[in-house]
C-alpha cells in the first residue's frame, strides 16, 4: 500500500501521515525532514543554499540515513541523530532552497522510493504524488488558508521555545509557498488524480477521519 499526502508548509501533513501510518499499521515516512537534513550539512558548511554549484560539491560530503527507533522515524547526519536542529523556521527554508536544486533531489530520491518498495507506506512532501510514488494507490493533497497554517506553525514553533512572531512565520511561509511551487523541478502542486482536503476549519482529529475516509473509498 502506498498513501501519498502532499501540500504546502503547515497544512499539517506530518501530523496527518503519522496518524495514518499509527492506524493503518503503516511505515510513515517524513521527506521533508530528508531535505531539511541536506539544508542543515550547507548551513554548517557554511555554504550560501542559493549557491547551487557549492551545495552540489557537498553532496558527495552528505551521509543522511533514515531510522526507525521505537516506531519513530529518525534523521540521521553522518550518524547524529538532528531531531529537533532540522525544525526551525531557517531550516525551513534552507530545505525549500536546496529542493529545488536538480541534483539534491536526484541524491536522495532513491533513499525515498527504496522504502516504498519495500514496505507499506504513508509519505508526505510536495511531490510525493507527482514524482516520488507517481503510482500511489491514495494521493491526498492537504491545504488550508495561509492565516490558518501560519497560526498552527507559530503555535508548533511556540511549543518549542522558538522565538518569532505570527507575522514573521506568515511572511516566511507565503514567501517559501511561492518558492515551492514556482520551481522548475518537481514542484508542489497537486497530482491530477489527488484528492483535495482543505482542513483549514478542521481539527486534527478531523483531519484524520476524514483522510481515513478517503483511503477507504479509494481502496474499497
Amino acid at each position: 500500500m502506498k498513501i501519498a499526502i502532499d501540500g504546502p508548509s503547515g497544512a499539517g501533513k506530518s501530523f496527518l501521515a503519522k496518524q495514518i501510518a499509527s492506524r493503518l499499521g503503516i511505515v510513515y515516512v517524513d521527506t521533508g525532514a530528508l531535505y531539511r537534513t541536506v539544508g542543515l550539512a550547507v548551513k554548517r558548511a557554511d555554504i550560501d543554499p542559493r549557491d547551487t554549484a557549492s551545495v552540489i560539491r557537498l553532496l558527495p560530503e552528505i551521509e543522511v540515513e533514515l531510522t526507525y527507533i521505537d516506531g519513530m522515524q529518525c534523521v540521521l547526519l553522518s550518524g547524529e541523530n538532528v531531531g529537533d536542529k532540522i525544525r526551525t523556521p531557517e531550516m525551513s527554508m534552507y530545505a525549500s532552497l536546496v529542493s529545488a536544486i536538480p541534483e539534491v533531489r536526484k541524491f536522495l530520491f532513491n533513499t525515498q522510493r527504496s522504502i516504498a518498495e519495500k514496505n507499506s507506506v504513508v509519505m508526505d512532501g510536495r511531490d510525493i504524488g507527482t514524482v516520488i510514488l507517481p503510482d500511489a494507490d491514495v494521493k491526498i493533497f492537504l491545504t488550508a488558508s495561509n492565516e490558518a497554517r501560519a497560526h498552527r506553525r507559530y503555535l508548533e514553533l511556540k511549543e518549542k521555545g522558538i522565538e518569532t512572531t505570527p507575522e514573521k512565520v506568515l511572511e516566511e511561509m507565503i514567501e517559501r509557498d511561492r518558492n515551492d511551487s514556482t520551481r522548475d523541478v518537481a514542484p508542489a502542486v497537486a497530482a491530477p488524480d489527488a484528492v483535495l482536503l482543505d482542513n483549514s476549519h478542521l481539527d486534527g482529529e478531523g483531519t484524520v477521519l476524514r483522510a481515513l475516509e478517503i483511503i477507504s473509498e479509494k481502496l474499497g
